[in-house]
């Protein structure tokens, strides 16, 4: 009997244990019924990282929900049907670029070097992948090219042991240069423009046409490169006057040539039809020249039409009389250079615009040429960018980038320039970057600048980097489509080697009022936060013409996710780590338009599972100024001074137009 009762001992824990075993069994049911249920009430916490693909093809345009008021918190959410995009053909991968190896050469390499150009190792990878931008290649390969000639220049600059080198290239850079009356040669007159052009730059022309060969030509030529022998032509001015007896309908004709591509497509002043509905700088295309209709009767305007030759309208005749060209008569125009294209002004009234073409900007103009049947009696081009003597600078001192400490800041604001805004970066050290979170540390301000393809620049911009430790050179020559690389070097700046709280992204001609940007975060989420002017839906700009031009395949959609105007915007630091990490590891895509970019960034980081919260600020002006401003944009250097002086003496936001 002793022996018998471990053994009933033993088949009772065994049923035991199965018992047990199926209650667990049901209990484990239990839950996975209750889990499946309540899937689409639970927030999404640990997701697995998205591929483009996946962000693409579960994207929808956002509701057009958010209000047009001051600093109202706005979490969207994408409730319109899935489009269904095609899939990309496979994960971007790694390529070779030409002359990316050339810019990570640290061989020799100084500590000055190495603290301009802090976020290059973060930036090698994205240079290189195979869905980069179209013009990377290109603004990579000139910017090795320039970078080894600058590095040759400062290391010779270093070895002579002078602060300048006394030749002709390394000369400051002029306020103005000048022609007097020249006659024009058969090969045409050139003036050179040794550190290109800004906006505000103008070149005026005072001249006779002299009817030999009926025309004339002003052309704006870029940089002659040793691999480029035909520089590009950023604006041919190409003119045909009136023939005799005015039997010729006269014109002006504008274009770009490159090597690439040739002459693009031309644009012809008188317009026909519809095509002065497009303006620049809010000027039309060309002149408006009213044609008077010869039913019209106004006896005291008008000629017999006895005067009008019989082989041409009364139509060509008025635009020929309105032509502000003919032979033997003197004129004066003025080139000018606006913040989105080229303007012609002639004898006081505007004639033509033309729009500024993709990689055609006018930093890259270095020469004027004039041709034709003109006699020229001057060209004297002004507004040119040059930049301070630091060595007799006052107040430099005041003007250095303080010191970082140690601990995370609240702001990082990362400031888009180019090589030859000189004057804007100095007016921005002298006025807003004063601010006492700034001096103290509190806030830091760099500005990201690309390399430029003009030596004497890149010089300027060097000293100008080492006496005041706020420049952050780009690896890729300055052009417009590649500055959302820029958005990307902000975000690794601020998350990487200038740890902050908030990443804030502004342009070289906006005026910041720090005080009020920090005072209003203090109420701002400080997570997923986009805080600026937002848009809430608008769309992809289809017109090939445009600088905006966007392609189906560039974005397949009819509207745009959220994004805040370019001029200034706020992001929290857990977004500008996403945008990093998710360029890095291939899984966000490049776009071209920084300020959308970012836009349609944020909406994969909330596809992800996050919270974004977008808050909207109309005192962030995108154009211009208006009183209690946040932000103003398009301010010249004159009136971002104004403005500074206006808070300091008056302590209010007022405009200074």
């Amino acid at each position: 009997m002793m022996m018998m009762k471990p053994l009933y001992l033993a088949q009772g824990l065994m049923k035991m244990k199965k018992w047990y075993g199926g209650l667990l069994i049901i209990a484990l049911g239990m839950m996975l019924f209750l889990l499946y249920n309540l899937k689409g009430f639970q927030p999404q916490k640990h997701l697995t990282k998205q591929t483009a693909y996946d962000f693409f093809n579960s994207h929808s345009p956002p509701n057009d929900s958010i209000k047009g008021s001051n600093d109202v918190a706005v979490v969207t959410s994408s409730d319109e049907e899935q489009k269904i995009v095609p899939k990309p053909t496979k994960r971007p991968h790694l390529v070779h670029v030409a002359g990316l190896d050339d810019l990570y050469d640290t061989k020799n390499v100084s500590e000055g070097v190495m603290n301009v150009v802090l976020v290059w190792a973060h930036l090698r990878l994205l240079l290189s992948r195979s869905d980069a931008l179209p013009e990377i290649a290109q603004g990579v390969k000139e910017a090795s090219a320039a970078w080894k000639e600058l590095k040759s220049t400062v290391e010779s600059e270093k070895a002579s042991k002078i602060s300048k080198i006394d030749s002709p290239e390394n000369l400051s850079c002029p306020f103005s240069v000048m022609i007097l009356s020249k006659t024009i040669a058969d090969s045409g007159i050139t003036l050179d423009l040794p550190c290109g052009l800004v906006v505000d730059s103008s070149i005026t022309l005072i001249g006779i046409p002299n009817g030999q060969n009926s025309s004339f030509q002003i052309g704006l030529a870029g940089q002659e490169l040793e691999e480029e022998p035909n520089p590009p032509i950023i604006l041919h001015y190409n003119v045909s006057l009136p023939g005799e007896n005015m039997t010729e309908e006269p014109y002006i004709v504008q274009n770009t040539w490159t090597n690439d591509f040739g002459w693009g497509k031309e644009e012809r002043c008188p317009a026909r039809s519809s095509a002065n509905i497009r303006k620049v700088d809010e000027l039309v295309l060309c002149n408006v020249q009213a044609v008077r209709n010869n039913n019209d009767e106004n006896e005291n305007v008008g000629q017999p039409t006895s005067d009008i030759p019989s082989n041409i309208s009364s139509e060509s005749a008025h635009r020929t009389a309105n032509f502000p060209f003919s032979e033997g008569n003197p004129f004066t125009a003025t080139l000018w250079v606006g913040s989105e294209g080229f303007h012609m002004t002639v004898n006081g009234r505007h004639e033509t615009s033309f729009a500024y073409r993709e990689k055609l900007e006018p930093w890259l103009v270095s020469k004027i040429k004039v041709a034709g049947s003109l006699s020229l009696l001057s060209i004297l081009a002004k507004g040119l960018p040059v930049t301070e003597d630091n060595d007799i600078v006052v107040d430099v001192e005041n003007l250095k980038a303080p010191s970082i400490p140690r601990k995370r800041l609240v702001l990082l604001i990362g400031v888009f320039s180019t090589g030859n805004n000189f004057e804007r970066r100095m007016a921005l050290r002298r006025s807003w970057m004063q601010y006492e979170a700034v001096r103290s540390g509190e806030v830091a301000v760099r500005f990201f600048i690309g390399l430029h393809k003009n030596n004497r620049v890149n010089l300027e911009l060097w000293r100008e980097a080492q006496a005041y430790g706020d420049i952050q050179l780009m690896p890729f020559v300055d052009y417009y489509s590649l500055i959302s690389l820029k958005t990307i070097a902000i975000c690794i700046m601020g998350t990487k080697i200038i740890p902050s709280k908030y990443i804030m992204k502004t342009d070289d001609d906006a005026f910041v009022r720090i005080d009020e940007v920090l005072s209003t975060l203090k109420g701002k989420p400080s997570e997923g936060l986009l805080y600026g002017l937002i848009s809430s839906k608008s769309s992809p700009d289809r017109d090939k013409d445009s600088k905006w031009y966007i392609s189906d395949a560039e974005w397949p959609h009819d509207t745009y996710p959220p994004w805040a105007h370019g001029p200034g915007y706020v992001i929290s630091r857990d977004i500008a780590k996403f945008v990093v990490s998710g360029h890095q590891e291939r899984t966000l895509q490049f776009f071209k338009l920084e300020d959308v970019a970012m836009g349609i960034w944020i909406e994969q980081f909330k596809n992800s599972g996050k919270e974004v919260h977008y808050e909207n600020d109309e005192r962030f002006f995108n154009a211009g100024c208006d009183s209690n401003y946040v932000l103003a944009h398009y301010q010249s250097p004159r009136m971002v001074l104004c403005l500074w002086e206006k808070l300091q003496k008056e302590h209010k936001p007022e405009c200074c137009e």
